[in-house]
């Protein structure tokens, strides 16, 4: 998602808001009750050097280990690939008329999102090079890869389904917690049946049955700290698995820290 300042809704209104939207209101449906939503924090297991300038927007990490980023804002936006400790090794920029949003990882290819412009370009995986684009509809967040299918997040409490080959639209799926539709789903992370989203403007990361669309998890990741330079863009973006492990990067816009760590139980109430 671009700054607030374009989002069209004022920032402190929506900070103050979207927290409250994460944990619902209304009465839990009879699934809910059969299976209580779990609470879960961020606990840090490392912490690496991360480029203060990326507006970070996609984040993955390749077969090689290496991360690789998608960072946003018009005349900025780029692509790159670096070690987890901050070495890039290789780079592309967008079209300055583009400003760039998700990105994922299909087999020897990479689709990244654009903003507003309604344009995923493909990309070749090894060298970041542009091979193709394919148009929608709406605004473009987030991307992550599962099976035969792209998962695609565009602000709202939908989560559309695309084939990964075309980018052509196959379906849409409601992202609900409690009952109630959770909306401002941005950076995207697929692990196995689960989507993982980080809430826009909050510190909390959904996990999401990819089936029902029924959150499973709610994970504040709020204990991690935000050493970016003020600025009310500047919040938590970026989820990515880190393949073979139960750990994840996380990482932020302009955050100068790339964070490893593993989702744990919520400390117990006193």
């Amino acid at each position: 998602m671009g700054p607030m300042s374009r989002a069209g809704f004022p920032a402190l209104l929506a900070a103050a808001f979207l927290p409250l939207c994460v944990v619902s209101c209304g009465a839990p449906t009879a699934q809910d009750a059969a299976d209580p939503v779990e609470r879960l924090v961020a606990a840090e297991v490392a912490r690496y050097p991360f480029n203060p300038d990326s507006f970070t927007q996609g984040l993955e990490v390749g077969p090689d280990g290496n991360v690789v980023v998608g960072t946003g804002q018009y005349g900025l936006s780029r692509i790159y690939r670096s070690t987890p400790d901050g070495e890039e090794l290789a780079s592309a920029v967008l079209d300055p008329r583009f400003f760039g949003e998700g990105l994922t990882r299909v087999g020897d290819s990479i689709w990244q999102l654009t903003w507003k412009e309604g344009v995923a370009i493909k990309r070749d995986a090894a060298s970041l090079e542009e091979t193709g684009r394919a148009s929608y509809s709406g605004q473009g967040w987030g991307l992550c890869s599962r099976g035969d299918e792209v998962i695609f997040s565009d602000g709202t409490a939908e989560l559309r389904r695309m084939d990964p080959v075309t980018f052509s639209e196959r379906g849409r799926l409601t992202v609900t917690l409690e009952g109630q539709p959770v909306d401002h789903l941005n950076e995207l992370e697929c692990v196995g049946d689960e989507i993982y989203a980080n809430v826009f403007l909050s510190t909390d990361i959904l996990r999401i049955d990819a089936s029902t669309g029924a959150v499973t998890a709610v994970i504040d990741a709020s204990g991690l700290p935000n050493n970016a330079a003020p600025d009310p863009n500047n919040v938590l973006n970026g989820i990515a698995h880190i393949p073979g492990t139960d750990e994840f990067y996380l990482a932020g816009k302009r955050w100068p820290d790339l964070y490893r760590v593993r989702f744990v139980a919520a400390p117990a109430a006193h």
